[in-house]
This record gives structure tokens, sequence and C-alpha cells, in this order.
């Protein structure tokens, strides 16, 4: 029976993708991460003295979330339980959390348990984890790709300790692809490969970052290629990578952290007025699918707020942009929304009018009201006059240079909350308001 079980685990393993197979067996191996693995780092630390506590991994896809869990149960003393989030059910986590608390008690042996897309827990099943988590019976480690800030309870977060997961660089993706093609164990040193230098960089670069997709677009490259010439030398260039790996992997969650990190990125560099970046930042957005109103949406705001008055073309380019873009939608919608971001980046910029009504605003909802004065009031209606509304105004194209001096805020609420700046149109409207004041000042 033993003999059979061991054949059965044998031809489990071989169906084993190469990324799997290739998992790193010790901290050692390990490569990425060097913000908290290397030699002192925090995690480094905490892994050398066995003295773990629960931890939240939270990157993109690929960068070793589950593999460092894995590293980790292989380091510590303790028991390791791996559940996946998607298929674990409440009753199933509370067993585990018993079990925990008997190894425990009995063996003074603790339990890591390693739940992968956390995630995916509502907070309520979240919550069953909140006892053992506190009292250190379970020590969990979570992964997410989800920014975990948002998507998983606060009391458990503040019950771990969070370590964000960077992609993989190319130089390190590179040197995983080397080890696989040597190790005749577990990779794909009995095939003897040779790879350039060119297709080596062309999986890195394609992969972004993600070593499991690199890692598998090798084996497709590998193996496919020998099933259909098995007695030439194995030779992997630029043009067989391409083949294995058609179309470059982009991160795209419309609800998720780089969803708004790339927006971020497009209205902060039209701020910065850094045209190059503006159109990289958005095609990204592009590429990875975004509704293209959502851009406009951004596009709009940042026009709006960041150049205001100092080229009033650009809000109206902005808006029509949005208009087309939504007329006659991708692909053709990238060309109004580039035009009118790289005008924007290219625009002077000014945010007076963007402070003006922030503060206005601020004032309205935290200070006193303040009241219209009479000769303000609506007087277009026939009993107006018997209240009294409107005595007082004057029509100020009656007068001279089509301006009068009189009241528009009542005098203890008076204050300056547009500040032009000099920028552009700005510096018109700022000289033709000094002029408005000294005016004023010359009559009183």
């Amino acid at each position: 029976m033993d003999l059979f079980r061991a054949s059965e685990q044998k031809n489990i393993d071989a169906a084993e993708p190469l990324a799997v197979r290739m998992r790193p067996r010790t901290i050692e191996e390990v490569v990425g991460q060097e913000h908290f693995l290397s030699p002192g780092k925090l995690l480094w630390r905490m892994l050398k003295a066995d003295r773990l506590s629960s931890l939240i991994f939270y990157g993109p896809p690929g960068t070793g979330k589950t593999t460092l869990a894995h590293v980790i149960a292989k380091q510590t003393a303790a028991e390791f339980v791996s559940k996946n989030a998607i298929s674990a059910t409440v009753e199933e986590i509370r067993t585990v959390c018993r079990e925990a608390h008997d190894r425990l008690a009995v063996h003074g042996r603790r339990t890591v348990l390693l739940l992968d897309e956390i995630h995916r827990f509502n907070r309520a099943r979240q919550d069953v984890l909140l006892a053992d988590v506190e009292i250190g019976t379970v020590i969990l480690i979570g992964a997410t790709t989800e920014n975990p800030f948002f998507s998983v309870n606060s009391a458990l977060v503040s019950r771990s300790t969070v370590f964000e997961f960077e992609p993989v660089s190319q130089a390190d993706i590179c040197k995983v692809l080397r080890r696989a093609l040597k190790d005749s164990e577990r990779g794909l040193g009995k095939y003897k490969a040779e790879i350039t230098d060119e297709a080596l960089n062309f999986f890195a670069v394609r992969c972004d970052g993600d070593v499991r997709k690199a890692l598998s677009a090798l084996e497709v490259a590998v193996v496919s290629q020998r099933a259909f010439e098995p007695d030439k030398p194995l030779l992997i260039d630029l043009e067989m990578a391409a083949e294995s790996i058609q179309r470059k992997s982009l991160v795209s969650d419309k609800s998720g952290d780089s969803h708004y990190d790339l927006a971020s990125a497009l209205q902060k560099s039209m701020r910065g007025s850094d045209p190059d970046a503006t159109v990289y930042w958005l095609a990204r957005l592009i590429a990875g699918g975004e509704d293209p109103r959502f851009i406009a949406r951004r596009i709009c705001v940042c026009a709006a707020e960041d150049v205001g008055n100092a080229d009033p073309t650009a809000t109206i380019l902005a808006a029509a942009a949005a208009q087309i873009a939504e007329f006659v939608g991708f692909p053709e919608a990238q060309l109004p929304l580039a035009q009118a971001a790289i005008y924007i980046a290219c625009a002077p910029k000014s945010n007076a009018s963007a402070n003006a009504i922030w503060q206005a605003v601020n004032d309205v909802q935290t200070g006193r009201t303040a009241q219209v004065p009479v000769h303000l009031k609506d007087a277009h209606y026939s009993s107006a006059k018997k209240l009294g509304r409107g005595d007082g105004y004057k029509y100020p194209h009656a007068y001279p240079g089509n301006f009068v001096v009189q009241e528009y805020l009542p005098a203890d609420f008076a204050k300056k909350y547009y500040l032009p700046g000099q920028q552009g149109r700005e510096a018109k409207i700022s000289e033709y308001l000094r002029q408005l004041d000294e005016y004023i000042r010359n009559t009183k």
C-alpha cells in the first residue's frame, strides 16, 4: 500500500507545473523582496529567531507570497496548515483553530495557518480568526493581492504585521529562469536547453515582475520545442520566446489598488507638467481596459483644479474630449483623451479657483451663514417690491466701464477667496482685479 501511495504521489508531483516545482525551499533561494527579507531586515530576523507573529502578505500575483509562506512553514517549528479562502468554509477554519488549541495545550506546539486569498473571506468569516490570533493560538499568514487596509478587517490587520511585496526585478527573474534550466531534479535540466540573453530578457520584461508567468512561459518554450524536435540541440532564442508568451501581462483590477494608482499617476503627471509621463500612464489605463468615462473624468477634474483660469481652454478641451470619447468609444477614444491630457500637462498651472471654492465651502459648512443683502435678492416677481426685494441694486452696465462699487457680501463676511496667480491668463485677471481694487479704494 505504501508503494502504491508513493507511486501516486510521484505521478502527482510529475504533473505539477514548473512554477510549483521550482518553489524555493529556503529563505536563501527566495528572490526579490530584499526590503524585508535581506539579512538584518524585519522578517528575516523574525524567521531566524523563530519568533513568528501573524503576518499579512500583500502584493501583485507571482511575487512570492504563497511561496514564502511555504518556506516559512519549513523553517519554523510550528505545525503548518494551508487553506484557500475561495474554498474554505467557516467550519473548516473553526476546526483548524480547535486543533491548534489542543496541539498547543498538549504538545506546546503552535500552528501556522496560511490563508491564501484572504480578501475572499467576507468580514464575518474573517472574524472567526480574531480570538485565536489575539491570544496566539494560531499564527496567521494571510496572502492577498488586494490592499489589506481595505479588504481585511481592521481588527485582524492591527493584530498582524503587513508586508508589501513588490514586482520581482528583471535581473532576479533571469536568475530564476537560469536556475530552472540547470536544475535536473525539479526544473528543466534534463532537456539540456540553452537560452539567449535576448530571450531571457524578453521573458523578464513581458512577465512584468511575475515569476510564475515567466517560469510557465519558459516551460512552454522548452517542452514544446523538444516535443517537435527531439533530436536537435535545444536553443531558446528570441523568436521562440515570443511564440511562447503572446502578450505582455498587465495588472488591471478596476476595483483595486492598480486602478486608483494609475489614475493618480495620470493626474499627478498632468499637474506636474510632464506630457511624456502623462501619455504613458494614460496608455497604461487604456491598455488595461479602463472605462473611457473614468479616464475622461480624471482629465476634466485636472483641467479645472490644476489649470483653472490660467488657461480656461483646458477645461473646454477636456469637456469636449469626454463627450467625443463617450460618443466614439475605443480605440478611437484614445485620440481625444490623449489630446486633452497632453494639453493640460503643457498648460500653465493655477489652482487659485480650486482653493477659492474649497475655502468658501469650508466657511459655509463651519461658520455663520451669511444672509443675502436686500439689494441682491430676487426681485422678478410682482410682490417683490412690497417686500423691498432688490431695493438699491445698481446695474453695473449702466455705469462707465460696466462697473459700480456696491456690496456683494455683508461687511462682516467680506473675505478674499480668489487670489489669481501670475501664470497664463490669470496674470491678466490678477491685473484687472488689482485695478478694480484701486478704483474701489479711490472711490471710498
